[in-house]
Formats: structure tokens, C-alpha cells, sequence
């Protein structure tokens, strides 16, 4: 139980990281020539961690036999 409850809250802490990086990838937008290089790394760091999230989420489904 208690590995269930720490993906579940790792799943959470990466949740509100996300939306962060979305927020900032916004406020970067209109800038985006300056930095685009940052804009970049921030979108793939994003990514990153929507796979994780998912790969997380996986974990709590319990296996079906087939």
C-alpha cells in the first residue's frame, strides 16, 4: 500500500510541475525568438514529464490475465 501511495503522490508532485512548465511556456510565447532555445527545452522537459506520469499510472492498473 504504502508504494501506491508514493506513486500517487509522485503523480501529483509531476502534475503541478507540468502545469508550471505549461504557465511558463505561455508567459515565454510572445518572446519565443529570444528564447526559443529555453521555449524548446522547456516543452521536451514538459514531455518528459507527461511520459512519466503516464508510465506512474500504469503502474496503479492492476494486471488483467488474458
Amino acid at each position: 500500500m504504502k508504494d501506491v501511495e508514493a506513486i500517487k503522490r509522485r503523480i501529483a508532485e509531476l502534475q503541478l510541475e507540468h502545469r508550471g512548465l505549461d504557465s511558463m511556456i505561455e508567459a515565454l510565447g510572445p518572446q519565443s525568438r529570444l528564447d526559443e532555445l529555453q521555449l524548446r527545452r522547456l516543452k521536451k522537459r514538459k514531455l518528459q514529464i507527461k511520459d512519466t506520469i503516464l508510465l506512474l499510472q500504469m503502474q496503479l492498473v492492476p494486471d488483467v490475465p488474458a
